[in-house]
């Protein structure tokens, strides 16, 4: 599947402390929903224990978003830390085990559902940042993003003569109906015939196909991307190298091509594409007010800090350059709110949501430009992102956090060039410096809470691209270009072992202060889940309305 700038780098809008698990979580969810055809009956959830998903689903919101889009609902609904109980409360019976089978990738998520007279499996990975791909649906290999209408004609084994009359009876459909891809997927106990469209199946056009001879089952999954995808869609450069060649001197600065490659690669106009990130950075505003102004909850680590270091600036006891310490305070409010179940963006990721939006809406801010600016400059950033996550992933469970945080500094570090009106070579060497610079970072998160240390490199980031970007102004010079430096950052991945890349076996996550801190919140949230503790928390959009966490289901 291409990269799209609003799929998978700014974007989705959410709420949780992980794009990666919750986000992800909800569209695995949503998408196991439209397989049994509703709120299943049961649910059988196994995680491999050599992955990262045993240590960090309850924390980090896989439960949470799981359950969410299980009951159809979407990732920044308010409702989502009552998934479980609201699961439960729907006759669901859930069951979460951890299983021995290999799973190649850490963020596996193995689904056994029931409804009616529906039974199936679906097994997906959460590749960062909000980004799925469901690689089996009842064992039979297929491949799902979420980016198209997807119908399935299940055929028994055997019947493969009917498999391929049924997609050749698909493909005859046009031109009154034009599929943009049909594939047959086989296994030795069955057979799949699986339809991609851009807009649904009509339902006449459904009927007759499951009619056909052989036919035994059918059911239709909705996207769950903001941007779909196409027959015959392509994108004009997916690397920094070629970008640069399709620029050929000309100038053209970084945020214009970011429109060019996402009004090829999701059917939109410049204005819509604009437009889109414009509401983006509303909301981001709004989030980091709300950060500033002051966050509740009850199962984090840390409290609100963001209003006493809002007092502390305007008081004038703070060292340091002025506009960096406002990035500072936007740093933080964005990462309460996140901690506090508050909307915001994963840009690229929830765990690293912070340092890009903070850096570049306060830096546009001081400079007094308007809100098309800052859109341009994330826009910009977007790019970025996009030759990041084409050839490697997002995803601190695969790279670490240079994966999450490395990869938001570079962002925010070409976006600064944007805003102050710099050369397209000028945006790609900051990138280049930033991430350099953030090789090799773990991810060690205190308690399996996405906020200590992330807090902390979220602003190390944001001052990071602050500085690269003025270096490169300056015109030091970027001496391994950027795609060299994500190859780099993706091989030193691999050398990393897993208890590094967050799954909380290792760093600080297994202090004795964080192992101190973890069970004195797994109290709290037994207190919650028995209802003993009275705990409400809030955040200033959705005050009143009660967050009560769930204990994880066993």
């Amino acid at each position: 599947m291409l990269v799209s700038i609003f799929n998978d780098v700014i974007g989705p809008v959410m709420r949780g402390p992980s794009s990666s698990h919750c986000a992800a979580a909800l569209r695995i969810g949503r998408l196991a929903r439209d397989l049994v055809g509703g709120t299943p009956t049961t649910l059988l959830v196994e995680f491999d224990r050599a992955g990262s998903l045993p240590t960090t689903h309850d924390s980090q919101g896989s439960d949470m978003g799981l359950f969410g889009g299980l009951l159809g609902w979407d990732a920044d609904d308010p409702r989502l830390p009552e998934s479980a109980a609201a699961l439960r409360a729907a006759g669901t019976d859930l069951r979460i085990e951890t299983v021995d089978v290999g799973d190649p990738h850490p963020n596996t998520y193995r689904l056994t559902l029931t409804r009616e007279d529906h039974c199936h499996s679906l097994r997906a990975i959460s590749t960062g940042g909000g980004m799925i791909e469901v690689v089996a649906i009842d064992e039979i290999p297929l491949s799902i993003h979420g980016d198209y209408h997807e119908t399935l004609f299940a055929i028994p084994a055997g019947e493969s003569a009917a498999a391929e009359s049924l997609v050749a009876a698909i493909e005859g459909l046009v031109p009154s109906f034009e599929p943009d891809a049909v594939a047959l997927a086989s296994a030795d106990h069955g057979l799949l015939v699986q339809v991609k469209t851009h807009a649904s199946l009509p339902t006449a056009v459904q009927a007759t196909l499951a009619a056909r001879p052989g036919v035994t089952a059918v059911a239709s999954l909705a996207p769950v991307l903001p941007v779909r995808s196409r027959r015959g869609m392509s994108v004009p450069f997916s690397s920094a190298a070629e970008l640069l060649a399709a620029d050929a001197g000309r100038g053209i600065p970084l945020w214009q091509h970011a429109v060019t490659y996402e009004m090829a690669r999701g059917g939109l106009t410049e204005r819509e594409v604009i437009d889109r990130m414009v509401q983006i950075v509303r909301l981001l505003r709004h989030s980091i007010a709300s950060g500033i102004a002051g966050t509740e909850y009850a199962d984090r680590v840390l409290p609100a800090q963001a209003p006493g270091y809002a007092a502390a600036l305007a008081a004038g006891r703070l060292v340091g350059d002025p506009v960096l310490n406002r990035i500072v305070l936007a740093t933080t409010g964005l990462m309460e709110v996140k901690s506090s179940m508050g909307v915001i963006v994963a840009a690229p990721t929830a765990g690293a949501c912070a340092a890009l939006p903070a850096a570049v809406i306060t830096l546009a801010e001081s400079m007094q430009l308007d809100e098309e600016a800052m859109a341009r400059a994330l826009l910009a950033a977007g790019l970025i992102g996009v030759f990041i996550c084409t050839p490697w992933s997002f995803a601190a469970e695969v790279g670490g956090c240079q994966a999450e945080g490395g990869s938001a500094a570079a962002m925010a570090a070409a976006a600064i060039i944007t805003l102050a009106g710099g050369p397209l070579e000028q945006a790609l060497t900051a990138a280049s410096l930033a991430m350099q610079s953030m090789i090799g970072l773990i991810c060690d998160p205190v308690a399996n809470r996405v906020e200590v240390p992330c807090l902390g490199k979220n602003v190390m980031a944001a001052a990071n691209a602050l500085a690269c970007a003025t270096m490169a102004q300056a015109g030091f010079a970027e001496v391994i270009p950027f795609d060299e430096v994500v190859a780099t950052a993706a091989r030193v991945a691999k050398q990393m072992p897993r208890e590094l890349r967050c799954t909380a076996l290792g760093g600080l996550s297994i202090t004795p202060a964080s192992l101190a801190i973890e069970a004195r919140l797994a109290a709290g949230r037994a207190a919650c889940g028995a209802g003993s503790c009275g705990c409400e928390s809030k955040t200033p959009e959705v005050a009143g309305a009660s967050t009560t966490t769930n204990r994880a289901v066993r």
